[in-house]
């Protein structure tokens, strides 16, 4: 067992994670986005709204479902290959991305939105971030943080901590979505191993019943075509921050 700290994220290969997770639209991922996205469009929003998105890694696509609800939305990335991709791919994303827009232009809400890659380049914003020890006095509106708190360790109080903190970055009765691999191993990434806490949605339940208000959890079993070897399946909860 190791915490987050004992593993090198500066060397996280982001192309090869990208290959393997979002080159192209899986199962699993297409039932998550409908269902963020009817939630993300049952809210109100003020036109004012910030968003943002904790630990995004090499996924565009919660930065996506926020993107016709919100004026500005920070990227928070600890890693420093991840923000160097990112960084490259909010200036024009790739091709890839597109079939998840449109899962995403199913709803009028999101079709309005003729140049989504314009609207993500003048948005969006890329900031270092360590969930378990940055802090600020910054609230937002609405937040995403999808496949994080369990895959950067596999100790149960680094991922405890980074739930409240993500909690935290948010207004009170902020909406927000978070997901997870359910029973995961640990994962390869360029030939590198990293780090996952086995975690279900009793779990889940059980960290987020203190932090949330009109919690909904979906269980997402795994697709035709499994990511990779070593998990059961995903979990999405949404709702609002106490």
């Amino acid at each position: 067992m190791a915490g987050n700290a004992a593993y090198d994220w500066d060397a996280f290969d982001s192309e090869d994670y990208l290959e393997h997770n979002y080159a192209e639209l899986h199962d699993e991922d297409r039932h998550i986005l409908n269902v963020v996205r009817d939630f993300l469009c049952s809210q109100s929003f003020d036109p004012e709204a910030r968003g943002v998105d904790v630990g995004t890694g090499t996924n565009l696509y919660p930065a996506l479902a926020m993107l016709p609800f919100c004026q500005d939305i920070s990227l928070l990335e600890f890693s420093g290959a991840n923000r160097d991709w990112l960084f490259r791919q909010i200036n024009r994303f790739s091709a890839n991305w597109d079939a998840f827009w449109r899962v995403l232009a199913e709803q009028d809400t999101y079709r309005a939105i003729v140049e989504p890659r314009d609207r993500l380049r003048r948005r969006a914003t890329v900031r270092k971030w360590d969930i378990l020890e940055s802090v600020t006095e910054e609230k937002w509106d609405v937040g995403t943080m999808f496949f994080v708190a369990e895959s950067i360790t596999t100790f149960r109080e680094e991922f405890t901590t980074s739930l409240g903190r993500f909690c935290a970055l948010l207004k009170p009765g902020a909406p927000f979505a978070m997901t997870f691999m359910e029973n995961s191993q640990g994962y390869e990434v360029g030939g590198r191993a990293f780090p996952a806490l086995g975690i279900d949605v009793a779990d889940v339940r059980e960290e987020m019943w203190g932090l949330g208000n009109g919690l909904e959890f979906h269980r997402v079993d795994v697709g035709s075509q499994p990511l990779r070897d070593g998990y059961s399946g995903m979990i999405l909860v949404h709702g609002h921050v106490k």
